[in-house]
């Protein structure tokens, strides 16, 4: 069943993980997108101010949005995000961390200018295994209203 607006009411809406990261796909990532030090090289990574080999921030956007697309956003009725309103790298991702995400809906709102669609806030917050938040970001996704629901109204 495809998810519409209506089915994002504010407040918590899931958590989804876990998802292991390994010393492999850092370095893969690193080497193609992302090539500093400290992604790249152990000896380096541990000189650098993270004392030890880490992914890159945008490695874990990247594993973020995975998680958000298989846990929900594959089976939602989304056109699409005009950006990301806030990004916030909090602590390092390292080899052998287990993450998982949690997923709250700050507003949801019916767009002014198209009320056939409804504009979801994101506040997604991914963890590691021993509860560190590695990083948040909240973002808005432009979905479909139901077709009962958007003839007519705008609220």
């Amino acid at each position: 069943m495809m998810l519409t607006f209506e089915d994002f009411p504010p407040g918590h809406f899931g958590s989804f993980g876990p998802r292991r990261v390994t010393r492999e796909e850092i370095l893969a990532f690193a080497g193609e997108f992302d090539p500093q030090p400290m992604h790249l090289d152990e000896d380096a990574a541990s000189r650098s101010m993270l004392r030890g080999l880490s992914g890159s921030g945008w490695h874990l956007c990247s594993i973020m949005m995975r998680m958000m697309f298989d846990g929900f956003i594959g089976r939602t009725a989304s056109l699409g995000s005009p950006g990301v309103n806030e990004l916030r790298w909090l602590a390092p991702l390292r080899p052998g961390d287990d993450l998982m995400l949690d997923v709250e809906i700050a507003e949801a709102r019916v767009s002014r200018s198209r009320p056939s669609t409804g504009i979801v806030t994101f506040k997604a917050m991914i963890r590691n295994a021993a509860g560190q938040l590695l990083c948040e970001m909240i973002s808005p996704i432009i979905v479909e209203r139901r077709p009962e629901r958007a003839v007519g109204q705008a609220g």
